[in-house]
């Protein structure tokens, strides 16, 4: 009789452990957004850092320095991968839309500018040409002696 009642309560007991761990369903999502961000990271830091690894293990330095050497350059370009991905959001989300307002404002204004300039008719800035004065191509003045003084 007894080990009917413990073989009923472990069977609801395990039941009841299924239905917390489909609790945490909701969180499959955010593990699966994880998983696809975090492996190529971590492909990236091992393309980094096994060559520095396999030197250092053809130097002779103990097993264990080299792989807390390893670690600790692992770590660091881990730190510079995350930093730099924070600086290419700020750029990408801060710094990229002003700069185009900037350029955008820059063209509109320039083209204001134009449009108001191309109202009124263009002014001559070379000087009426007097045909009087006599040929303005070619040599002036015969040279001296042959030899052109220009």
């Amino acid at each position: 009789m007894w080990s009917v009642i413990r073989w009923l309560v472990l069977r609801i007991a395990a039941i009841r452990w299924l239905f917390k761990l489909g609790g945490l369903a909701f969180l499959l999502p955010l593990a699966l957004l994880l998983k696809s961000i975090g492996l190529p990271l971590l492909i990236v830091l091992a393309v980094l850092a096994i060559p520095i690894l396999i030197l250092l293990f053809l130097f002779g330095l103990p097993i264990f320095l080299v792989l807390i050497f390893g670690s600790m350059l692992m770590g660091l370009i881990g730190v510079v991968l995350t930093i730099g991905i924070a600086a290419l959001k700020f750029g990408l989300f801060i710094v990229l839309p002003i700069w185009l307002i900037w350029k955008l404002g820059g063209k509109i204004t320039g083209w204001a500018s134009k449009r108001d300039q191309g109202d009124t008719p263009p002014s001559s800035s070379t000087p009426p040409s007097d045909s009087s004065s006599g040929p303005t191509t070619g040599p002036i003045s015969d040279p001296v002696d042959g030899i052109d003084p220009a």
